[in-house]
């Protein structure tokens, strides 16, 4: 499969996320069809760019942290968007992925 066809697959998930949710990074690579390519789904929201139709800021890693970007002032940027969104974080930085995790069909 060729990387377009693939990042159209992941895109078109991330956009399923609704507002207030986040997902992982292993969830998104799953429900496109591409189950244990994780690190995709990282290399796919990355190459977006000023991309603004893709909410990237939705998906969080496993243990619900904000993974960190090559780029300086990405994590709090996405946190922020979050917050705006209504997503919490604890004090160790992480989202109760119970809590604020997107579940396919809810």
């Amino acid at each position: 499969m060729n990387p377009e066809g693939t990042y159209a697959r992941i895109y078109a998930v991330v956009r399923r996320i609704p507002s207030g949710q986040v997902s992982t990074y292993g969830a998104v690579a799953r429900v496109a069809g591409l189950a244990g390519r994780a690190r995709q789904v990282g290399y796919a929201l990355h190459a977006l760019g000023e991309e603004k139709e893709v909410p990237w800021q939705r998906v969080v890693n496993a243990r619900g942290q904000i993974s960190l970007g090559a780029e300086a002032g990405k994590d709090s940027l996405q946190r922020q968007i979050l917050e705006v969104e209504g997503v919490r974080f604890d004090e160790r930085g992480r989202v109760d992925l119970d809590e604020f995790g997107w579940r396919v069909g809810r």
